[in-house]
């Protein structure tokens, strides 16, 4: 059998995952090239971070690689020591993770120039395109290459500065040239703002640090209690917004009252909550999106306990300071900039001169003025389209890439967090390694059935229960 050639574009996390999941089931369907323009593999912008303060949102348990394996990266963790982690219901820091998702890949690169296995390019790409045989890479270096599919996984976009005075999340303060006396606003006050404010402490920053955002809303925090076991047929699949919203009030004040956690009912509806999203409406995803996902985020995407603690000391000692409100103007002056904003519920606008600014409002809100050089390729040539919600571009439920027409590609397709208007929960790792593996086994399947269309293969991935120690914390 020939033997088809799959090319990632994008190497972190979701890109690793996919590469293992197809030349794990694939082998001898395909050869994988994994492009990605940074120099590590497996990290992407989410496990880069050297600052061991950075921890995972979610528990050392929830974190396996595999979705059949529910105990992998707790047996990896087991054999290192690994300060502070000393049972699978710890945060662990996400360099670790980082190193797990790396470890994954290393025994399937190819040696020297061989036509089989995993091949990896330090390399951007540049342009996707299609032809009669398939699809075509244009890299940075000049090279070219072919194959037969091309897969996206670019995750999160990088948000283009405005202004001089704006501030990289995801780089260190330092390397922004930040003094320590310098006053800063984040805007967000979610998960990202979170790690941006533990980066200035650990550096010493003694200025003041003020996060603004529509409800000044921090992420609530993990407790140690199991996820509710809620039945498929409970599920109001198919309601409206306002409907699933009175659904879960009242099952969460049910369990409250028998003494139960609302943690527990938020993730025991998580096995649910892409089939939910995907059964509503595009006009109550909206309504979703403009009044209830900033309160969905605080409870569903949580901090760990210690990083609570540090937060909320932070706040009390005066460090860190909180805004509901809204910026009405940002202008630039000779430190950094002037900004105007409207606290939530009055109409006096405020002044904050700050010296700068960092952005960690989260999704893009126009996917086609990304920065990614290779999707902005495929909006060019309409082989991409935005999503009706504009938060990324349009998928089919198998991930085929939707073109300027409405029709589905053959050959394009697209994972992880550039999915999330098609999926909605498709930010952690619990929910990408579901989505690569099952791409994976249908892409494989599809290698062996040419005539059938990827999208009519759609056959479950089987997974594993996990051991009754693991299973005590539930989806998180």
């Amino acid at each position: 059998m020939i033997r088809r050639h799959a090319i990632i574009i994008g190497g972190g996390a979701s890109g690793v995952l996919l590469a293992y999941q197809l030349l794990r089931f694939g082998s001898p369907a395909y050869r994988v090239t994994l492009v990605e323009r940074r120099p590590e593999i497996g990290r992407g912008l989410a496990y880069h971070t050297g600052n061991p303060e950075h921890l995972l949102n979610v528990r050392a348990a929830n974190m396996s690689a595999l979705p059949e394996d529910p105990d992998h990266f707790w047996r990896w963790l087991s054999a290192r020591a690994i300060t502070g982690c000393g049972d699978p219901y710890c945060f662990v820091p996400r360099r670790v993770y980082g190193d797990y998702i790396a470890s994954l890949i290393r025994p399937l690169v190819s040696r020297g120039d061989e036509a089989d296995g995993l091949r990896i390019m330090n390399v951007e790409c540049v342009s996707i395109s299609e032809d009669a045989d398939g699809v075509v890479i244009e890299l940075a270096n000049g090279d070219q290459l072919s194959g037969d599919v091309a897969i996206l996984a670019t995750g999160h976009d990088a948000r283009k500065a405005p202004m001089a005075c704006y501030a990289d999340p995801w780089t260190p303060p330092s390397s922004a040239g930040i003094d320590k006396d310098a006053p800063v606003l984040i805007l967000g006050t979610g998960l990202t703002m979170v790690d941006y404010v533990l980066s200035l402490l650990r550096e010493g920053h003694e200025g003041p640090i003020i996060a603004l955002s529509r409800r000044g809303l921090l992420p609530k925090a993990h407790r140690a209690v199991a996820a509710l076991r809620i039945d498929e047929a409970e599920v109001p699949f198919g309601a409206s917004a306002s409907q699933l919203l009175r659904w879960f009030r009242h099952r969460a004040s049910a369990h409250l009252a028998q003494g139960g956690d609302w943690r527990s009912v938020i993730d025991g509806i998580r096995p649910y909550t892409q089939r939910l999203w995907r059964e509503l409406p595009i006009r109550s995803r909206r309504r979703f999106l403009e009044h209830a996902r900033a309160w969905w985020d605080i409870h569903r995407h949580r901090m760990a306990p210690d990083i609570e603690f540090r937060i909320t000391k932070a706040i009390a000692d005066g460090r860190l300071g909180l805004i509901a409100g809204k910026t009405v103007e940002i202008v630039p002056n000779a430190t950094g900039a002037r900004v105007r904003y409207r606290r939530r519920g009055q109409t006096r606008i405020e002044s904050l001169d700050v010296d700068a600014i960092v952005d960690c409002t989260g999704i893009v809100k126009n996917p086609a003025a990304t920065s990614n050089p290779a999707v902005r390729s495929l909006f060019d040539q309409g082989l991409a389209r935005v999503d009706p919600l504009r938060i990324g571009i349009e998928v089919m439920p198998d991930c085929a890439v939707v073109d300027r027409s409405g029709v589905p590609s053959r050959r394009l397709f697209a994972i992880g967090p550039l999915t999330r208007a098609a999926f909605w929960e498709i930010m952690a790792i619990p929910d990408i390694r579901n989505q690569c593996a099952e791409l994976a086994e249908r892409l494989v399947r599809n290698a062996a059935t040419a005539r059938i269309p990827p999208s009519v293969l759609r056959a479950p991935v089987a997974r594993r229960a996990p051991s009754e120690k693991m299973r005590v914390i539930g989806h998180q």
